[in-house]
C-alpha cells in the first residue's frame, strides 16, 4: 500500500510561526524597525482588508531584499541548528520518525519560504513544497517565484508534484483555514492532529 503524507509546517509541526522567528534571527535591528512600519498592514490583514501575499512579500522583502543567496542559506542553516528540534511538537517528531519510508512519500507543504524551510524538510526526509524565493545573479529580488503556497495554491502545487504517481491513500495534516483545501482533498484530513 503506497501512502502520501502531506504536512503543513507552521503551527502543525511547529509550536510557532517560523517567518517572524527567522526574520528576527536574520537581522534583529532591521526586523524591529520593519515590524513597526508594517503594523498598520498587519492590522488590515487581521481585519481581512489586505492581501496576505502582498503584506507577506512586503515584510520579507523589507528585510531580505538585496541579500546574497549564500548569506541567506548560511543564516537558514544556523537558524535550523539553533531551533531544531525544540520548535517542533514532540508528538509530531515521533510520528515523522516512525514513518514507513519504504511505502510512503512525504511532502512538507508550507506557505513559508523555501529559504528557511529547506533544512527542516531535509531533517524530516521530506520533499519540500514551499513559497519560492526569487534570486537573480545570486541576489534575493524580494519577490516570490509563482504564488504564495497557501490555500488552493497548496493543493495545486501538491497535485503538480505527484502528477505521475499513484497513491492508495493520501493523508494530510494542517492547522489553519489555509490548509482546508488540502485537508478536504486528502482521503484523510487531520486538523490540529499534533496539538
Amino acid at each position: 500500500m503506497k501512502k502520501l503524507y502531506c504536512f503543513d509546517f507552521d503551527g502543525t509541526l511547529t509550536y510557532k510561526d517560523t517567518m517572524f522567528m527567522y526574520l528576527r534571527f536574520y537581522d534583529p535591528v532591521k526586523f524591529r524597525l520593519q515590524f513597526l512600519k508594517h503594523v498598520p498592514l498587519f492590522v488590515l490583514l487581521k481585519l481581512k482588508l489586505a492581501d496576505t501575499e502582498k503584506v507577506k512579500k512586503s515584510f520579507i522583502s523589507s528585510i531580505l531584499k538585496g541579500q546574497t543567496q549564500e548569506k541567506i542559506e548560511k543564516k537558514s542553516r544556523q537558524f535550523f541548528e539553533q531551533h531544531y528540534p525544540k520548535i517542533i511538537r514532540e508528538n509530531a517528531l515521533d510520528f515523522i520518525r516512525n514513518i514507513d519510508r519504504e511505502h510512503t512519500h512525504s511532502l512538507l507543504v508550507t506557505a513559508s519560504l523555501d529559504i528557511w524551510a529547506k533544512p527542516f524538510a531535509e531533517a524530516f526526509q521530506m520533499q519540500l513544497v514551499a513559497t519560492k524565493a526569487e534570486f537573480k545573479n545570486g541576489i534575493f529580488t524580494g519577490n516570490f517565484m509563482g504564488r504564495n503556497c497557501n490555500g488552493k495554491e497548496k493543493l495545486i502545487r501538491i497535485q503538480a508534484e505527484i502528477i505521475n504517481h499513484k497513491y492508495d491513500k493520501i493523508i494530510a495534516f494542517g492547522d489553519t483555514s489555509g490548509d482546508r483545501p488540502m485537508l478536504q482533498w486528502a482521503n484523510e484530513g487531520h486538523y490540529q492532529f499534533f496539538h
